[in-house]
């Protein structure tokens, strides 16, 4: 009987755990609106605050559109000023030497989609690295890799939330969670970095998705 019972409990156990990376993934895709309308997610518009070092708090905008569009405005002095965006063809940022917005030719853009939409397709390979606590909160902890880079992600047990995310040059942290629309996304978001050169805090107020911008919104 002890025996058959300690078969019992490693077979359990054995299935209770065997959560792979994948499971996880697609756990948090569910969970956060479906994959059918992710895909459907065509533009976002934040709008809240930013907190840069201890200080200094600026009104922010940030419009993104698919495939990879994207432009950032603050409002520093009552005056909107883009501080970084890419159009399509161009990348352009902010030199915080010169105090001026300048072209980057070798301006890489995100993609509007995070990396765990079609992750397969895109080339990642997924690995479940057990669990690991954020804060107070278990997590469980995935890697994802794609040719030498490796990015790792925290997964809230009970919500498969995405609650951390560690990149080679930063670390961003997610909170807040609020439904838009069909989906489910943080209104806080907070960046740090080995160096401290960029590190934000950013509190978000409202979130419109799917709205059809100008034409020449992204442009340099």
């Amino acid at each position: 009987m002890k025996k058959l019972l300690l078969v019992f409990v490693l077979i359990y156990s054995q299935t209770f755990f065997a959560q792979t990376a994948k499971e996880i993934i697609e756990k948090n895709i569910e969970l956060s609106g479906g994959l059918t309308n992710w895909k459907l997610l065509n533009s976002v518009l934040l709008q809240g605050k930013v907190i840069l070092g201890i200080k200094d708090e600026y009104p922010i905008k940030i419009f993104q559109e698919r495939p990879n569009l994207t432009k950032t405005v603050l409002t520093i002095n009552n005056k909107e000023t883009a501080i970084e965006g890419y159009d399509g063809n161009k990348g352009y940022a902010m030199n915080y030497a010169t105090n001026k917005v300048q072209e980057y030719p070798n301006y890489v853009p995100e993609s509007f989609d995070n990396d765990f939409i079609d992750w397969e397709n895109k080339g990642f390979d997924a690995k479940y690295l057990g669990k690991e606590k954020v804060g107070e909160i278990y997590c469980h902890k995935v890697e994802l890799t794609k040719n030498v880079n490796k990015n790792y992600y925290y997964f809230d047990t009970k919500t498969y939330m995405l609650l951390k995310e560690i990149k080679k040059d930063e670390t961003v942290s997610y909170s807040d969670y609020k439904k838009v629309g069909n989906l489910v996304m943080p209104f806080r978001i907070e960046s740090s970095s080995p160096k401290k050169d960029g590190d934000y805090v950013m509190l978000i107020n409202k979130i419109d998705i799917n709205k059809v911008f100008p034409a020449n919104i992204f442009k340099f």
